[in-house]
């Protein structure tokens, strides 16, 4: 088997046509038979058909809520010691990494993200946050309150039951894990509903959680569309807490699926219009611009905290311009299996129609096109745009304002930092934003000013295990990754005993 390193494309298509693609809803600790219809899954690089799927509706969320709350209750899981919880989870961290190879596969063939993307940057985060997590369960801490002698009060952070997560298709096993890893390790059991356009991993990682001995009901994955299966899972009834990564739109959705069942905690990471300040005293102005094209481009620019708006100092604004369409080449669309393609495809039709509505629109502004701006057929599919940048966007228009989730850039020249500032808040999201200055003070003036969950200076979209991540405004609440995320899925109980 090659290494990581020098697998070849005719590697990757070999594996590639050897993995087979599960198809079923997993509920309590096996493939059910579950749901009264399928959903196609097709590869967008190629348009093949690669499996019918299941979708769940109402009774396969039924029953895998079921399944979740008959394992919380028995406290297999959920009053396990830490040592046990910690192993099985170290376990199954272990088994994702062996089988890292299949799951950057099934994402690739999925949603059209470069293979070697999923294989080297996806599955070692992943694999990295369940292990991060398992050692965090023995961090998860009680308290002891100064209450009045011959009283105890003890404050406990207690698991608060059958936690439902509901994820997007540009990470699905990244997204999965920054999910469901907190959740377990806080002692929960997880009803999981991957985006209709991206199931088989999440399908495959429940199989090999149960392969780890993580007991059974305590990873349920149930497939289908956002409509009936995800519909029904923010309705439920006996579903504690709703986590959810997506679109503000549906997010929306999802606190009214909360107000009209039972009030359950609902946890929004949504859209973003992330803007990057480049300011003309940046160290590396080359530098910048190579860190704003991955900003954009990397994952065919479907990725919430995309910085997908730059904001460039007047003084500077030409040379960058120049320098970021220079990128470009980096970046060719190419079969998402070859490692040297610069993209991968657009997760579907429908979503490459809604990026070339976003471009077709800009074209029509005063706008200018520098570079890309084309939709291209490849392998019998045109689920494929070029790196495109547009620059002189006005930050009224359509493209400076709304998230286009694709590799489309939109510049805009600023003279002030004040300006620049104004700019910047000028949005309905707040999930990221990004500084390029040589000024530590300037760094530290826009950190305080600019509303965004995270503020990368000289560099762009920074995280990390140890940092949390989410946003304010239309971007959502609540925070995902580091010790925080936790605080989402435990409840604090006050015991007081009189003695």
């Amino acid at each position: 088997m090659p290494t990581q390193q020098d697998r070849t494309h005719q590697d990757w298509v070999k594996e590639a046509a050897e993995v087979v693609l599960p198809d079923r809803p997993f509920i309590g600790g096996r493939f059910v038979d579950a749901g009264e219809t399928t959903f196609e899954n097709r590869n967008p690089a190629n348009g093949a058909l690669l499996a019918k799927v299941a979708d769940a509706g109402t009774a396969g969320v039924d029953q895998a809520v079921r399944a979740a709350r008959a394992t919380f209750d028995s406290g297999v899981w959920s009053r396990a010691g830490v040592a046990f919880r910690r192993e099985r989870m170290l376990a199954f961290a272990d088994l994702l990494a062996q089988h890292s190879a299949e799951l950057a596969i099934l994402d690739s063939l999925d949603m059209g993200k470069r293979v070697v993307d999923a294989h080297q940057l996806d599955l070692p985060f992943s694999v990295n946050l369940f292990r991060y997590y398992a050692e965090a369960i023995d961090k998860i801490n009680d308290e002891v309150a100064p209450t009045p002698p011959g009283t105890l009060g003890l404050i406990r952070r207690v698991p608060l039951g059958v936690v439902g997560a509901v994820v997007p298709w540009n990470y699905p096993v990244d997204m999965l894990a920054w999910k469901v890893a907190p959740a377990m390790a806080a002692g929960n059991s997880v009803v999981l509903k991957p985006a209709e356009q991206s199931p088989s991993s999440a399908l495959r990682i429940a199989e090999l959680a149960a392969e780890a001995g993580i007991p059974d009901g305590v990873l349920n994955v149930v497939p289908g569309l956002g409509e009936t299966t995800g519909r029904a899972l923010g309705l439920h009834p006996d579903v504690d807490v709703l986590a959810f990564t997506g679109s503000t739109e549906v997010g929306a959705y999802f606190l009214q699926y909360a107000g009209q069942s039972n009030l359950k905690q609902v946890w929004l990471e949504c859209g973003g219009k992330s803007p990057h300040l480049v300011f003309a005293d940046a160290e590396d102005l080359a530098a910048t611009a190579k860190a704003t094209a991955f900003g954009i481009w990397f994952n065919q620019g479907a990725v919430c905290s995309a910085h997908s708006r730059v904001l460039v100092q007047r003084e500077v604004h030409e040379e960058f311009v120049a320098l970021v369409a220079a990128e470009a080449a980096a970046y060719a669309p190419g079969d998402p299996l070859d490692p040297a393609a610069g993209m991968g495809a657009i997760v579907s039709p429908e979503q490459t129609d809604r990026i070339m509505q976003f471009v077709d629109e800009a074209r029509a502004t005063s706008a200018r096109l520098v570079t890309g701006g084309e939709r291209i057929t490849r392998d019998g599919s045109d689920c494929y745009v070029r790196p495109t940048v547009f620059d002189g966007v006005d930050p009224s228009s359509t493209l400076a304002r709304e998230e286009v989730f694709g590799p489309v850039l939109a510049i805009t020249p600023f003279d002030t930092e004040e300006e620049a500032v104004t700019l910047a808040n000028d949005t309905a999201y707040g999930l990221a934003a990004s500084v390029a200055t040589s000024s530590l003070s300037r760094a530290h003036r826009l950190a305080e000013r600019i509303h965004a969950g995270t503020i990368t200076v000289n560099g762009v979209d920074a995280f990390s295990a140890w940092t949390p991540f989410g946003g304010f405004k239309g971007s959502g609440f609540g925070r995902d990754l580091s010790l925080h995320a936790l605080d989402k899925y435990v409840g604090l109980k006050t015991v007081w005993i009189n003695h």
